[in-house]
């Protein structure tokens, strides 16, 4: 028979001095009140004995009514604080009591602490401005001292503009109170009065546009009630005989304004920008494989036993004793935590990494020495039989279900077999690289196809660059829904020219730019607070700010290291750019590299890339690259890799997508209606010259100059010449050469020779080109 638990009564504490229970509250309003009354009878008492008071000495009693607390508290709070102002605080502290109490509404009760508060600093600055004096009783020590910053700047007189002008400004914009000042333009009802469409642009703030200006409204339309009356009657009041014209976004105005003549809009529903392709259906997890008992964790204790006593006979050898070992298999290597005795060198350790390995007959042994957060010494040994992690088994996890990341991306399982999930929004750039046929190619599969499976169309865009032409072509079917692209029907959305390459970089540079225009305009940090605004219909597109819903766009570089060779600094700076600047308006790099060397990955991209995907490399000096650091060498492949983010270093298993998977996904997706196009980035500017073999003079190179320049000085027609002095693409110097050629500069084309230099002397030059001016 089992007993039923007592439930445990909660205390008289818990209950009775709870912030929630009603009691509570009454209790420390009727308190709050009592201080204040005592602060108010402590102010009043002090101006008819301050002169005692505040010069008091030593055991001599006060003449306050409220003792030596309240000849305290003035002291402090008029003398050396806020002057007259002090009796505003006490009169919001007792406001705030009897609002508490429910003796007043809380109806009115921002407006009045808001004006409280703002009087709180006025008439300290407002009575040290016309007294001029030290004596700080009506201004306090708080209302000399911002006078004493401000006089010398604007003056006396000056000062006092600037309080009535901060009165002007709180009773009109914070309160409302109108003065009766009114802007006449030319559109204005047989009244003269303004008609709503007269009205500035802000206070409309969130709403559309009106039909009568007949303008465009981007996105879909937002559903708004008018009254139907078509004028404002005129309605004469006290300070005014002007039309009121309120328009009620808030509860709180409209209870404000309740008994005035409005005009109402109610915004009924938010934007939403997956309504367009409402009837998308994401992939099904069941297209992806599933491979048995090759994902289940092989627990063989014999192995595992000789493997420990290996390792401590080894240690042995070298005179290193332990005092504990334990162990945790993962899908690709067994992780051994050893706790060295004491007095030994975590160095001496360090330096067994072969001997450990040969010991144990094991291929890339690798010594974490220390673990970060624990004080043990680490040995990752792989297993004898590799498990399969596969992409289903990680995308129906419960971490990947649940993940309200913005660009979720799964990079596998850890040794200790969690899903390692990490969002790409906030790396916020990722840096991939691995010798051939260690993963890395399926490393990138993986990233997108778990952002595939998370994220609506409207919500992400990819930029896909494949030099290589073979490795990214599956998500072509993509291109209506997931897919960005320069303007063009004959521009590609899987990107596998250089120079079309260079063209894009800098066309996301000026998507870029624009999105950073329209954060300053909406007020807003980064594409997060952006978004969730225009969703809220704060924003509204005009012809000046053509304010839209922002996508998450991710870049994927292939193969950075043909780029960079290629076409040099003309990837290279709109990458830095990116890197440096694009994280706040959501776009995001990958890139990806067979060769991670120091000329490849330079510094800058370094610098700006914090988050390192390392699959096994075939040197030290390229896991430096990489890692800042060894290990990347010591891994055994098929997908086995390493993620850095910062100081953190996981060892992981890479899910394994195949590309008859990936296929699937792609034609499910490009199975279902998509949007009319791919994404469109901006159009860029051809600064790059004539790519044709027609070459117009009006239209060269912004470099032709310098680069006439450089080849009539060293009177060598190169191609490379103008790539080492210039610093810039193959390509480009090429198309320079053209230009040159038939600005008549140097000659025609000799084979393996270069080219003659035409124009003997930079004089001639000068001349030369003032006449193709």
């Amino acid at each position: 028979m089992v007993r039923k638990k007592k439930e445990k009564k909660p205390s008289f504490f818990r209950t009775q001095f709870n912030l929630k229970n009603p009691r509570t509250k009454r209790v420390l309003s009727v308190l709050s009140l009592l201080f204040s009354l005592f602060l108010l009878l402590s102010f009043l008492s002090h101006f008819f004995h301050y002169k005692h008071d505040y010069f008091l000495s030593k055991g001599e009693n006060a003449k306050n009514i409220m003792g030596v607390l309240g000849r305290w508290f003035s002291v402090r709070l008029i003398h050396r604080g806020f002057g007259l102002g002090a009796f505003t605080i006490t009169i919001l502290l007792g406001y705030t009591s009897l609002v508490s109490l429910r003796w007043f509404g809380k109806k009115k009760y921002l407006i009045i602490s808001l004006c409280l508060l703002f009087f709180s600093l006025w008439l300290p600055l407002f009575f040290a401005t016309i007294t001029n004096s030290q004596f700080d009783l009506l201004h306090g020590a708080l209302g000399f001292e911002i006078l004493q910053f401000l006089q010398p700047i604007l003056g006396q007189i000056g000062v006092l503009l600037l309080l009535l002008a901060f009165v002007y400004v709180f009773l009109e914009w914070g309160l409302g109170i109108n003065f009766g000042f009114q802007f006449r333009t030319k559109k204005s009802n047989e009244k003269g009065h303004e008609s709503i469409n007269d009205i500035e642009r802000s206070d409309f703030d969130s709403l559309p546009k009106n039909e009568e200006n007949q303008e465009d409204f981007i996105g879909d339309p937002l559903v708004v009630k008018v009254d139907p009356e078509d004028e404002i009657k005129e309605e004469e009041t006290e300070n005014e005989n002007a039309p009121a014209f309120d328009f009620i976004v808030e509860k709180q105005k409209q209870e404000e304004l309740s008994n005035s003549k409005k005009t109402h809009y109610t915004i009924e529903t938010p934007f939403d920008p997956k309504l367009e392709l409402s009837s998308y259906k994401f992939p099904p997890v069941s297209l992806l494989n599933t491979y048995g008992d090759k994902e289940k964790l092989n627990e063989n204790s014999q192995d595992l036993g000789k493997s420990k006593d290996l390792i401590v006979d080894t240690l042995k050898n070298y005179k290193i004793e332990i005092s504990s070992i334990k162990a945790t298999i993962g899908p690709t290597v067994t992780l051994f935590e050893i706790v060295p005795a004491p007095g030994v060198k975590i160095s001496k350790i360090k330096n067994l990494e072969d001997d450990i390995a040969l010991s144990l007959a094991a291929l890339g042994i690798r010594i974490i020495a220390p673990i970060p957060g624990k004080g043990t010494i680490g040995i990752e040994v792989p297993n004898k039989k590799t498990v399969i992690v596969s992409m289903s088994s990680v995308i129906r996890s419960k971490k990947y279900q649940e993940s309200e990341m913005a660009l979720p991306v799964l990079l596998g399982k850890t040794i200790s077999n969690e899903v390692y999930l990490t969002d790409l929004a906030k790396m916020p750039h990722l840096l991939m690289a691995g010798a051939t046929g260690q993963g890395k190619s399926v490393g990138l599969n993986a990233i997108l196809v778990s952002l595939l499976y998370k994220r609506h169309p409207a919500e992400i865009k990819f930029v896909l660059v494949d030099p290589k032409k073979v490795e990214l072509t599956l998500y072509k079917a993509l291109e209506r829904h997931y897919l960005a692209k320069l303007p063009g029907d004959d521009k590609e959305a899987i990107i596998t020219d250089n120079q079309q390459v260079v063209t894009t970089l800098n066309s996301l540079c000026i998507e870029m730019d624009d999105r950073y225009k329209l954060l300053q305009t909406a007020f807003v940090r980064n594409i997060e607070e952006y978004n969730k605004k225009f969703i809220a219909r704060k924003l509204v597109p005009t012809d000046e700010e053509k304010h839209r819903y922002l996508p998450y766009i991710v870049v994927v570089v292939d193969e950075v290291a043909d780029l960079i060779m290629t076409a040099g600094k003309e990837v290279e700076h709109p990458i830095g750019r990116l890197a440096q600047l694009a994280r706040a308006v959501g776009i995001h790099l990958i890139l990806a590299t067979q060769r991670p060397s120091v000329n490849i990955i330079t510094g800058t991209i370094k610098a700006n890339f914090p988050a390192r995907l390392a699959f096994r490399v075939t040197s030290r000096i390229d896991s430096r690259t990489i890692l800042d650091g060894n290990g990347a060498d010591q891994l055994v492949g098929k997908g086995d890799c390493l993620f850095s983010n910062g100081n953190e270093m996981v060892r992981l298993q890479c899910p394994f997508v195949d590309t008859p998977e990936v296929e699937k996904i792609t034609d499910y997706i490009g199975s279902q209606r998509g949007y009319s196009n791919a994404y469109v980035l901006p159009e860029v500017p051809n600064d790059q010259g004539n790519e044709n073999g027609d070459f117009d003079l009006e239209d060269r190179d912004a470099l032709f100059e310098d680069a006439a320049r450089v080849i009539v000085n060293h009177q060598q027609g190169s191609t490379s010449l103008i790539q080492r002095k210039m610093k810039i693409g193959y390509n480009r110097a090429g198309r320079l050469i053209d230009q040159l050629e038939h600005a008549n500069i140097v000659g025609p084309f000799e084979g393996s020779k270069a080219r003659q230099v035409l124009v003997p002397t930079l004089e001639d030059l000068e001349q030369l080109l003032q006449e193709l001016k």
